[in-house]
């Protein structure tokens, strides 16, 4: 039987170690295809590009790895989907998968997320998509511990299939000493982040912003992303890209908006 085509994708770039390790265990589950930036890409939510040219080269990341055709692209996340499914690839994938990215993507931090944008931008077109978030900034992160929730998870969705419309974003715990609990199902906690921009100035006198800012978590709920994380549980939060309020259209509809 022919193996199922896996394309790879991320938005740390080409290099990250979070991608080369969701390669190999992809390796393991089928034929895998990898476009990804040729840069870090971090924060680029849904961006495509509209006034530049793309570019994208094959390239050989892993000298051990030749089997693997892997596309070096000059655009986002999202850019990189695109490219792959209208020009790059023979055939349409039967799963894509974004990852393993460097830090959490969990709650509010999906509407930012380049990895998951990816995974979204295959859910358009009809594709399976799952993007894989390991809560470690760290480019030496540990990403053997998240190895076992992902394949499994993969393997649930080739073989079950994933409803129309629906994208997963998966959130690994950073664990060290202990293993992880399990996979929970969980709706997106309500957060956000408190901004502030840091002025500074540079040697020629111009003024200049930095952004930072604090996680802020808003919900108390034990059936969350942030909960499952908290406790040592794999998150699997079901994202759709259908953006519709449908429960407030009724509400809406009392409106005099045609007098």
């Amino acid at each position: 039987m022919e193996k199922p085509l896996i394309l790879v994708t991320n938005d740390d770039g080409i290099t990250a170690p979070g991608l080369r390790a969701l390669i190999s265990y992809m390796k393991d589950i089928g034929d895998v295809v990898v476009v990804a930036p040729d840069s870090p890409q971090s924060g680029m939510g849904h961006a495509i590009t509209l006034d530049s040219t793309l570019t994208a080269k094959e390239v050989i990341i892993d000298p051990d790895n030749t089997e693997t055709k892997e596309y070096s692209c000059s655009g986002t996340p999202a850019d990189c989907v695109k490219l792959a499914l209208q020009v790059l690839l023979t055939r349409k994938p039967d799963l894509c998968v974004s990852g393993i990215n460097h830090g959490s993507n969990a709650s509010i931090n999906v509407i930012y997320s380049g990895t998951m944008s990816a995974a979204i931008e295959a859910g358009i077109e009809g594709i399976p998509a799952i993007g894989f978030s390991l809560c470690d900034y760290s480019w030496k992160a540990n990403f053997g511990t998240a190895e076992k929730a992902i394949k499994q998870i993969v393997q649930e969705a080739l073989t079950n299939g994933m409803p129309k419309g629906v994208v997963l974003n998966v959130n690994i715990p950073k664990v060290t000493n202990t293993p992880l609990k399990g996979v929970k199902i969980c709706r997106q906690a309500r957060a956000n982040w408190k901004e502030k921009f840091d002025k500074r100035t540079n040697p020629m006198g111009k003024d200049y912003y930095w952004l930072t800012g604090e996680f802020e978590l808003l919900d108390k709920g034990e059936d969350t992303d942030e909960w499952a994380l908290s406790n040592g549980f794999v998150s699997v939060v079901p994202t759709q890209f259908d953006l519709t309020a449908h429960h407030v259209i009724q509400d809406l509809n009392s409106w005099n908006l045609n007098e």
